[in-house]
C-alpha cells in the first residue's frame, strides 16, 4: 500500500504554510475479525472555509481467501464512498423537540463530483479462510481522514463528521 500511495516519510503535521489551501495525508489500520485493512487518505483543507475535500483514497484489504475479486473491489469502493461521506458530512441532528434531520437538504451526502480518486490493493491469501470483505474496509476510513486533516492544518479532530465548522473551530483553538 505504501508503494501504491507513493508514501514519502516526513514529520507530521506537514510544514504549515500561509497558503489558503493546505494538503495532508493520513494513514490508519484496522483489524476486524482478522480481516486487516490499511488506508491512506489525501485531503485538501480550505483554511478560510474549513471545507475538507478528500482527493485520493488508497485502501489495502487482507481478508484471506478472495473468492470474487471484482465483487470485493465493488464492495470496498462503496464502503470508501460512504465512509468519506459519513466522515465529512453525514450527521443526524436533534434537539429537545426531536429529530431535525428529515430530508436530503438537512442530511447531505457526498455527491459524485466530490468522490475521491480510489485505489484498492487486494491481498489474496488462499491458505487462509475467507475472512470478510464487507464491513472491515469501512473501519479505517474516518481515522485516515482525521489524520490527513491533522497533517494538513495541525488540528486533531475527535468528533465526526469533520464539518467546516468543526475544522474552523479546531484551527481557531490551535
Amino acid at each position: 500500500m505504501a508503494k501504491q500511495a507513493n508514501w514519502q516519510e516526513r514529520p507530521s503535521p506537514s510544514a504549515l504554510s500561509n497558503a489558503t489551501k493546505a494538503t495532508g495525508r493520513g494513514v490508519a489500520i484496522s483489524n476486524r475479525a482478522n480481516a486487516i485493512c490499511g488506508a491512506v487518505a489525501e485531503v485538501e483543507v480550505d483554511k478560510t472555509t474549513g471545507n475538507v475535500a478528500v482527493k485520493r483514497f488508497i485502501l489495502s484489504h487482507d481478508c484471506g481467501l478472495i473468492i470474487n475479486p471484482d465483487g470485493l473491489k465493488n464492495q470496498i469502493e462503496g464502503n470508501i464512498i460512504q465512509g468519506v461521506s459519513r466522515s465529512l458530512m453525514e450527521e443526524v441532528k436533534f434537539d429537545s423537540t426531536g429529530i431535525k434531520t428529515l430530508d436530503w437538504s438537512t442530511y447531505p451526502i457526498l455527491r459524485f463530483p466530490d468522490v475521491p480518486e480510489i485505489e484498492i490493493v487486494l491481498l489474496n491469501r488462499p491458505e487462509m479462510p475467507a475472512l470478510g470483505g464487507g464491513e472491515p474496509s469501512s473501519a479505517p476510513i474516518a481515522a485516515a481522514i482525521a489524520n490527513a486533516i491533522f497533517d494538513a492544518v495541525g488540528v486533531r479532530l475527535r468528533e465526526a463528521p469533520f464539518t467546516p465548522e468543526r475544522v474552523l473551530a479546531g484551527m481557531k483553538k490551535a
